[in-house]
């Protein structure tokens, strides 16, 4: 066997090979119970996952030609080489370890391989670091992961030593041909996408390698539609789009070629009412009594929701905040790879803060955290808003707060002195309110609820509830309050790990709409998205304005059929009564019966209608973005 093979790449390949079979063991024990993980299943993912292994180990050899290339010739015989050699063993065995507990924690999570989540956990270091401080004992970790990097190396000391002797005759060649191999992987067309297997998206996760899925992330943040996905010619899509978001009280119009602007008349005088819409973090329905929990831990929304409007079927875009944020300004459906939010030049849009401000409305983004993470200070006041966010705070507004942001209690706080404020003023109001504290580390002041802070999910999720009862309490005491409109939202749920391409029941998200002496109580089982809130919510207020917006009054009978948009960053889905389309990378279609009660999908074969009406959404939104023909500025 040649020397470069046997010797130092030899060891660190069968090191990184054997690391990275042992994350796909431990990630495959973490799938839940009935996850599908069949016997052929499992090979194929081994097998897959073995090329997408040796992919990246191409690339992780890159450094050790560096070396062969530069060593000099007196250093590689010398005791103080083989020290080097033995570090250099201990920091890449410290990397590969580090990876499994990264993975580990991120699956736990996420259910899925590293992706744009874990490239922002890259970029926005001080919230992350952050959050992993608190939810974690980082320094055992850590302790741990030094000491069996450097025990490891320690037992295989003597394999080190002798693998760390260096033949120069043809160290040039061995140099470049370790630089081919990155080379040969990239033509022979290895690339994330080739992971999607099977229709268990589970399997398909375990197939891909973590930190090749990163890099490929971080590299791909917005996909090309029309490169990568079904598409039909843009005067079809188009003229469809058309059909599909014209209502009966809408007029188009006329203006330059390509724009679906419209006038939208109201039915009846328009309700001048403060806005409030509280996007609340990782709120799924299932947390909620209202939606059929016995656990108690939403008393305050499921008191609410007997006396507000309660939509029962709505549909997130998406698993992101930044992605439900985008759904409810913009009204537009989840365009392939991330959110608008994160793009450059995101600003100019027609979104429902213009809509406000054009009715002379104050229109505010409060946020509780930094607003520069995930760049939404750039989004929001680029489109219409002010914005508030944790920087906006005095210190004798704060009374608890982690790495995420300030407690939802200072957060409503802040929120009714900034109502209170455009009141004052004379100025109606309208104020997306962010929340953070149903996010892990789920830390919040202790003796508010009976479930100690830190201990989980569901003590997250029973803070926030009481939070929204103080808010709505104290918020009772404000001479503004009987005319203003409380919408409650969730961005996300809190979980979209399924082994369905897209599964279903981690995108329903409740919605309460609170006003009662303006808004009779009840209930809506209309199957809507997250697109449809604006348009929907400026229908109850009896506005007329002119719309952009993708997404429909769902109180009003278009003539068009119920549907949701949900995605993740690669698979687009299509999502009507009893039935889901899934586009995907690589022109991938597939078509399913849904129960969307228990979530079961069957596969069925593809109906063109269907795809026309999606392509309709999906190609017609992105042709439209691409053009800038939603932007007023």
């Amino acid at each position: 066997m040649p020397t470069y093979l046997s010797g130092l790449t030899g060891l660190v390949s069968i090191i990184f090979l054997a690391i990275s079979t042992v994350i796909r063991i431990i990630l495959s024990s973490l799938t839940p119970e009935g996850a599908g993980l069949t016997l052929p299943l499992l090979f194929k993912a081994a097998f897959t996952g073995f090329v997408f292994d040796l992919a990246t180990l191409s690339y992780a050899l890159l450094p050790f030609a560096l070396y062969l290339i530069i060593v000099p010739r007196r250093f590689a015989g010398t005791r103080a080489h083989d020290w080097l050699v033995r570090l250099l063993f201990i920091l890449f065995v410290a990397v590969l370890l580090f990876d499994v507990c990264a993975e580990y924690f991120f699956f736990d999570e996420f259910g899925t391989r590293f992706n744009f989540i874990a490239v922002d956990y890259l970029i926005y270091t001080r919230e992350v670091i952050g959050n992993i401080r608190e939810s974690y004992p980082l320094g055992p970790i850590l302790s741990g992961i030094a000491a069996a990097a450097v025990a490891s190396v320690w037992l295989l000391r003597k394999r080190i030593d002798r693998a760390a002797g260096i033949t120069f005759g043809g160290r040039y060649h061995r140099a470049g041909f370790l630089i081919l191999l990155p080379v040969l992987a990239v033509l022979a067309f290895i690339n994330v996408s080739q992971t999607a297997i099977s229709n268990n998206n589970f399997v398909n996760e375990l197939a891909g390698n973590g930190i090749y899925n990163l890099v490929a992330a971080f590299r791909n943040n917005e996909l090309s539609f029309s490169q990568f996905y079904r598409t039909a010619p843009n005067d079809t899509v188009l003229a469809r789009l058309h059909t599909l978001v014209a209502e009966r009280n809408n007029r188009f119009i006329a203006s330059e070629t390509g724009r679906f602007t419209r006038h939208i008349t109201a039915e009846g005088p328009e309700k001048r009412l403060n806005l409030i819409v509280v996007v609340e973090e990782s709120l799924s329905a299932e947390y909620l009594g209202s939606f059929g929990n016995q656990k108690n831990l939403t008393p305050n929304l499921d008191r609410l929701a007997a006396k507000s409007l309660l939509f029962t079927n709505l549909y997130a875009t998406g698993t992101r905040t930044i992605r439900g944020l985008e759904a409810l300004s913009l009204s537009i459906p989840p365009l392939p790879g991330t959110s608008i939010i994160k793009r450059p030049e995101n600003g100019g849009f027609r979104s429902w803060g213009e809509i406000m401000n054009a009715k002379g409305y104050d229109s505010k983004f409060i946020y509780a955290g930094h607003g520069y993470f995930d760049n939404m200070n750039a989004f929001f006041s680029g489109n219409g808003y002010k914005v508030v966010d944790r920087t906006d705070f005095k210190k004798d507004e704060i009374t608890f707060s982690n790495i995420w942001g300030v407690c939802d209690e200072d957060l409503f706080r802040k929120t009714i002195r900034e109502a209170s404020a455009s009141h004052a003023a004379g100025r109606p109001f309208f104020s997306m309110v962010m929340t953070t504290s149903n996010h892990r580390p789920f830390t919040y002041t202790e003796g508010r609820i009976d479930i100690p802070s830190k201990t989980g999910r569901k003590g997250g999720v029973k803070y926030a509830d009481y939070a929204i009862g103080r808010l709505i309490a104290e918020a009772g005491r404000e001479p503004w309050f009987k005319d203003t409109i409380f919408v409650i939202v969730a961005d996300h749920c809190a979980g979209s790990a399924g082994k369905t391409d897209i599964p279903i029941k981690q995108y329903e998200i409740p919605m309460l709409v609170h006003a009662p002496q303006h808004i009779k109580p009840g209930r809506i089982d209309l199957l809507m998205s997250q697109i449809d809130v604006a348009p929907t919510i400026l229908g109850l207020m009896d506005m007329s304005y002119d719309s952009d917006f993708m997404g429909r009054d769902s109180l009003k009978d278009s003539g068009n059929q119920p549907r949701a948009f949900i995605s993740t960053y690669q698979k687009l889905g299509y999502l009507t009564e009893e039935r889901l389309l899934v586009l995907g990378p690589r022109k991938y279609a597939a078509q399913y019966q849904a129960d969307r009660r228990t979530g079961v999908l069957k596969p069925q074969p593809l109906d063109q209608t269907m795809l026309e009406d999606m392509l309709a959404y999906y190609q017609g939104g992105d042709y439209i973005y691409q053009h800038r023909l939603n932007r007023i500025r």
